[in-house]
């Protein structure tokens, strides 16, 4: 008599194993990750030609804080741009429109989590992640979109994968984007005009 119900019992869980393994779920999880990564390789590529979205004001804030903020892999800094066109342009409305952006170019970290679960799992920031959106959900969000840090993708591809409903995920998103952005916006119109004083 063998251990465990016999090999014919093992072949049978193995290939149930399998089976579950490369589900219509993993090809999801597997396209995810892959437009994600092709998504931040375009964003550091053509870096120079967002940087000339700037010219279209407000509308441009609000596409190049999206597309700084889709970006997962590779980190660009976005804030400052939103800080330049702030001394332009009314910081109010430039940290409005680049919140709103901000917070649709966020989606990319929750359809990661959503679909590519497998490029988190079992690291201990993302297990403390998990217990903080179990926990307390949408003042995670907010608290990490408010905050300036690189955890804010994480806490997205958590959210995605515990299929935390979108509309939470936006607007908690949003309310702590925006007033970090109008603070961005703000802080290059008060550079700009410190320095014309000097």
């Amino acid at each position: 008599m063998e251990r465990f119900g016999g090999s014919q019992g093992q072949g049978n869980k193995d290939k149930n194993l399998e089976r579950k393994f490369w589900s219509r779920e993993r090809y999801f999880q597997i396209l995810a990750l892959v437009l994600v990564l092709a998504f931040s390789a375009l964003l550091l590529f053509y870096r120079d030609k967002i940087v000339g979205l700037g010219g279209y004001g407000y509308a441009g804030a609000f596409v190049i804080s999206a597309l700084t903020s889709a970006s997962i892999v590779i980190p660009v800094p976005g804030w400052v741009f939103i800080a330049a066109l702030g001394a332009i342009l009314d910081p109010l409305w430039v940290g409005i429109a680049a919140g709103l952006g901000g917070t649709l170019g966020e989606m990319t970290g929750y359809v990661l989590g959503y679909g590519g679960r497998l490029a988190v799992e079992r690291n201990r920031l993302y297990l403390r992640m998990m217990g903080w959106m179990r926990k307390w959900g949408g003042l995670t969000i907010f608290v990490l979109a408010l905050v300036p840090n690189p955890v804010f993708d994480l806490a997205g591809a958590v959210a995605g994968l515990l299929r935390y409903p979108v509309w939470k995920f936006v607007l908690f998103g949003a309310a702590g984007r925006i007033p970090k952005h109008i603070f961005f916006a703000y802080s290059g119109s008060w550079g700009i005009n410190y320095l014309l004083f000097l």
